[in-house]
């Protein structure tokens, strides 16, 4: 099949690589120059675990190329738009990439002969693809929706760092379609891949990726609201896990405790949630607690820091972990960025160190935070440590000899770790 994919992000080029790699002809469309001739360099502009070597693999074997040019869409019979649709101040989606997507697509479609189907990948509120999306490409194509072109939701589950894994050995497909044969189309995408298909219309398969991520996002924050009560009880949260994963009906995943969760996908689909649900009418006061709780847990944090130094004035703490989690680079909404900004408004001198998110977190980050070369280095001459990512490399208890430590993400165990440093835990 001839696909094309609108966007060359985590979605879209992994989407890209990963169906040039199964033998479809793909052609990645980005507004980005620099994205554009990095992939076709054979190059991945975001760190993926396996990613540049599909893109490379693709570009080598032609099954894959990018470029900025909307008007390849007509030699293709697919478009996945798998665009950003990143959180505006009052907590709704910036749907600005969608809409211009959806207009230059429709461009396009009124200079095409035959049918196209227009696939949304991109994760947008229930609604949009029907109130947005589809009355962009009308207007623009001059056609009519499930008549003269299709369109169906296909939400991603991918999880970064092991996106191509995901992509490959999903839990389900979800196809969302009104007129059966569009969906028809976008299941012959996977076949080869063995998982259960849902087929339902646009907008359940828009509201299935927002409620996944919702509940995870609301496992997290619960057993961050227990852990703080059993640290107050002098117990560990983790045993209390044990007990209460083994319950079928609840099961261990998504049940670590800890400094809270970041990430592009589950602060931004939460909030996007929470504000749809005030525009119809309705507060979503569980998930408006889910967002509180995990707000604060890096206040909670930095609490336990004062009380342990008394005066964070000229103290250097030590940060180890700036991407949101281990194996990417990505620091979208990591709680690193807000510890990092409380730390130096409290006057302390901050050291930090990531294997790989560095170079992003210098763009954002102020300049008074200084980086080391190595964790070793990191945690020379300073205070206090702060582990906020799970890297392998901070479970080595050595590295923390003699240094006050807090574990925000559980590296060590409590008990091995407090033979050779001063261990507090956050929900332990």
């Amino acid at each position: 099949m001839n696909i094309s994919v609108i966007g060359a992000g985590y979605v879209g080029l992994v989407s890209a690589a990963a169906l040039a790699g199964k033998g479809h002809d793909v052609v990645v469309i980005d507004t980005d120059e620099g994205r554009v001739r990095t992939v076709n360099g054979k190059k991945s502009p975001i760190f993926e675990d396996g990613l540049e070597e599909a893109v490379s693999d693709g570009i080598e074997s032609n099954r894959l190329k990018a470029t900025g040019d909307y008007d390849e869409i007509l030699a293709t019979d697919i478009t996945l738009i798998c665009v950003g649709t990143p959180s505006n101040p009052d907590g709704s989606m910036d749907l600005s990439c969608i809409v211009e997507s959806s207009k230059s697509i429709g461009r396009v479609l009124r200079a095409k002969k035959g049918r196209h189907t227009v696939v949304v990948r991109s994760t947008v509120v229930p609604g949009t693809t029907r109130g947005v999306v589809i009355p962009a490409l009308e207007q623009h194509s001059g056609r009519k929706a499930h008549v003269d072109f299709g369109v169906a939701m296909n939400p991603e589950f991918l999880q970064e760092g092991i996106a191509l894994r995901c992509y490959f050995n999903p839990d389900r497909i979800v196809i969302g379609d009104e007129d059966g044969a569009t969906g028809d189309m976008v299941q012959q995408l996977y076949e080869g891949i063995s998982a259960p298909v849902i087929r339902t219309d646009i907008t359940t398969a828009e509201m299935v990726k927002f409620v996944s991520n919702a509940f995870l996002a609301t496992k997290l924050s619960f057993i961050n609201e227990i852990g703080n009560i059993c640290r107050r009880l002098g117990i560990d949260v983790y045993d209390v896990v044990k007990g209460v994963g083994l319950d079928y009906r609840i099961g261990r995943s998504f049940l670590r405790a800890g400094i809270g969760f970041g990430g592009s996908c589950l602060p931004k689909d939460l909030k996007g949630l929470v504000h749809s649900s005030r525009e119809l009418g309705y507060r979503a006061q569980l998930l408006e607690s889910v967002l509180e709780v995990n707000q604060n847990q890096v206040v909670n944090m930095l609490a336990m820091v004062c009380e342990k130094l008394v005066d964070l004035d000229g103290k250097t703490v030590c940060v180890l972990g700036l991407a949101f989690k281990p194996d990417v680079d990505d620091i979208r909404n990591a709680p690193a960025l807000e510890a990092i900004r409380l730390l130096l408004e409290k006057g302390a001198l901050v050291k930090a160190y990531d294997p790989l998110a560095m170079p992003n977190a210098r763009s954002v980050l102020s300049p008074e935070v200084q980086y080391a070369r190595t964790a070793e280095e990191a945690v020379a001459d300073c205070d206090c440590v702060l582990v906020l990512t799970e890297w392998d490399e901070f479970r080595n208890e050595r590295l923390y000899q003699g240094k006050v430590v807090f574990d925000g993400r559980r590296v060590m165990e409590p008990a091995r770790a407090r033979m050779f440093c001063d261990f507090q835990g956050i929900s332990w």
